[in-house]
Parts: structure tokens; C-alpha cells; sequence
């Protein structure tokens, strides 16, 4: 791995020497301008269409949840449909700025950009099935901006080499997977808190009419998050199966948010159990261990790759 992000940088140290001002290398990351490395493919024929696809999406799913009784247009459908129009376009970006002959770059902005559209897959299959598409108002526009940043700039992290081992492979799908999850836990959470406190006013009206019943929202928040909570055990467990030392100095962190997020989210399931928890401590519990999760992986990142760099 050492030796493939050495030739990456190597690399783009040499492009460097041209253009110095604008580069900033350190390690085996990098944060690069695209616009002064014409040698670098943005892919604008996979970004434009993507970025308009899903606010285009997002555009119906507002029509459809506070004024959709004012249109004849079917709108989830068509939102549904730009959506995975949307997921189409950002994967093939994704796969050409991720995937290299010297192994995964998963980059702050590119992990970005690659947990937003893990994020969506998730929410639009859900919502074949599920009253779930409303998550994509606030989803859908946070891809858009990963989609822009990742065009925008180049980051470099390069994982899974040929030589990494498949356990190590599995420990980051599942992680990507669980925080995905979370992270549609934690938006879901939000909208039912918006719902529970309308209702408690007794006032239910303009885009609360929309949402499907108090009681179905709840399940689903706590589906996602019982779903998220054995992703994360798997993700932990693997991490200390397969990683040398979880606790060494570069991982410690991730290591002990992650356990904390765990345990937050852990404590939430046991209280819905155990107590019948809903409402507003539902809403807590569920940010808190979405913010320690959030920290243990891109707070390390961004500290690491953008701002001690």
C-alpha cells in the first residue's frame, strides 16, 4: 500500500513542480484543484446529469409532500425514477475516480461522495417497498454537493491494494453499509420528531398530511436502526478479526467513537425495549450516536487529509 500511494504521489509531485502554489501533499494523501490538473478526467458527462437528476428528484418529492394535491403528474413516480436515474450516473462517476490500477482511493471527498450514493441506493430500494422517499429532500441535495466536490477536487487515500486481504475488504463494505444506514436512521428520526410535535400541537396540517402514520414511522426508525446496529457489530467485530491492532495510534480513535456510537445505539434499542422510548429521546439518542459515528470516520478525515495537511 506504501508503495502504491508512493507512486501517486510521486506522481502528481512531479505535475506539482508547474503549478506549486496549488498543491498541498502530505503522507499518502492529497487534496488537488482539478482545474489545474487537466491531466485528471472530471467526467463532467457523469457529474452535470447527476447533480441535475437528483435535485430535479428532490424537486418533486417538495412538490409531492407540501403541495401535491395541486398536480396531476405522478410525482413519486417520476421523482423515483430521476432518482435512479441519478444513482446510475453518480455510480459510473464513482467507479471512474474511485477505482485505480493502484487500488481503492477513498479520499475524504471521495468517500463522500461514495457513502451519499450508498446512502441513496438504500433509501430508493427502500422506497419500492416502503413511505420512505421523503428522506430524499434532504439526501438527494447532500449528494449532489459530494458530486460537485469530488469533481471539484481530487482526494487521495488509496486502500484495498491487490495484495489487501478479502476480511479487510468485508470490514469496509459493512462499515460503509452501517453508517449509511445510520445516517438514514438519523434523517428519519428528525422528520418523525417534526410529525410528533404537529400532532402533540394538534396541528397536522400542510406537509404532515403527507407522511405516512406516527406508528409507521416509528417502525421504520427503529428498523433502520436495529439494521445499522448489526452492520456496526459486524463492522467492529471484523475490524478486530482481521486488523492487526484496532487500537494502534492512526485507528484509536475510530476504534473508541466507534465502540461509543455502538454503545449508544445499543442502549436506544434496549430502551425502545425494554422502556418503550419514542419521541423526543428517541431523537436524541439516535443524533448522538450519529454524530460520535460521524466523527470517528470523516472528523479523522478531515483532520488528517484537509486541515493538518
Amino acid at each position: 500500500m506504501a508503495s502504491a500511494a508512493g507512486h501517486y504521489i510521486g506522481v502528481w509531485e512531479e505535475i506539482a513542480d508547474a503549478r506549486a502554489p496549488a498543491f498541498k501533499i502530505s503522507g499518502k494523501c492529497a487534496i488537488i484543484s482539478r482545474d489545474l490538473i487537466p491531466e485528471i478526467e472530471t467526467s463532467p458527462l457523469f457529474a452535470l446529469p447527476a447533480i441535475t437528476a437528483y435535485l430535479c428528484a428532490t424537486l418533486c418529492f417538495t412538490l409531492r409532500l407540501f403541495r401535491g394535491d395541486q398536480f396531476r403528474i405522478p410525482l413519486r413516480p417520476v421523482g423515483l425514477l430521476l432518482g435512479f436515474v441519478g444513482i446510475l450516473l453518480h455510480g459510473l462517476l464513482i467507479y471512474r475516480n474511485i477505482v485505480t490500477h493502484s487500488g481503492i482511493n477513498l479520499g475524504v471527498f471521495n468517500a463522500f461522495s461514495l457513502i451519499a450514493w450508498t446512502i441513496l441506493l438504500l433509501l430508493l430500494t427502500s422506497s419500492l417497498r416502503k413511505p420512505v422517499e421523503n428522506l430524499g429532500i434532504v439526501l438527494m441535495p447532500m449528494a449532489a454537493l459530494a458530486i460537485f466536490l469530488e469533481s471539484r477536487y481530487v482526494s487521495v487515500h488509496l486502500i484495498l491494494t491487490e495484495s489487501t486481504p478479502v476480511g479487510l475488504t468485508i470490514h469496509i463494505i459493512v462499515s460503509i453499509l452501517a453508517y449509511s444506514l445510520f445516517t438514514l436512521a438519523s434523517v428519519q428520526a428528525v422528520l418523525l420528531a417534526i410529525q410528533d410535535h404537529y400532532l402533540r400541537k394538534r396541528h397536522p396540517g400542510g406537509f404532515i398530511r403527507a407522511l405516512p402514520p406516527l406508528q409507521t414511522m416509528e417502525s421504520l426508525l427503529f428498523e433502520m436502526i436495529a439494521a445499522g446496529f448489526v452492520l456496526l457489530t459486524l463492522a467492529l467485530v471484523s475490524g478486530f478479526t482481521f486488523l492487526e491492532d484496532m487500537f494502534a495510534q492512526h485507528l484509536v480513535h475510530k476504534t473508541v467513537l466507534s465502540i461509543a456510537s455502538w454503545i449508544v445505539f445499543g442502549t436506544l434499542l434496549w430502551g425502545r425495549y425494554r422502556f418503550g422510548w419514542r419521541g423526543q429521546k428517541a431523537l436524541i439518542w439516535t443524533l448522538s450516536g450519529f454524530v460520535v459515528l460521524m466523527l470517528a470516520y470523516f472528523g479523522s478525515k478531515v483532520v488528517i487529509e484537509l486541515i493538518l495537511k
